[in-house]
């Protein structure tokens, strides 16, 4: 369990590294991204990068079972 915790910490700290060192990466601005701007409102849900991450982390979840 602790070898488990100790990997998601680094890719958390990749994850968090490659996003604020490469700002052109496109998550959060995808098309399908719900953005709502009133004057004195604004709403935004990312479901298109929710997905994509979904999606992602399912295909590694995946290849680590299979590995494993």
């Amino acid at each position: 369990m602790g070898k488990i915790l100790i990997l998601i910490g680094l890719v958390l700290v990749v994850l968090g590294a490659i996003l604020e060192f490469a700002p052109n990466i496109p998550l959060g601005r995808l098309p399908g991204d719900i953005r709502i701007e009133r004057e004195n409102f604004s709403f935004y849900f990312p479901i298109t990068t929710c997905i994509l991450i979904s999606l992602i982390l399912m295909l590694l979840g995946y290849l680590w079972n299979k590995v494993r």
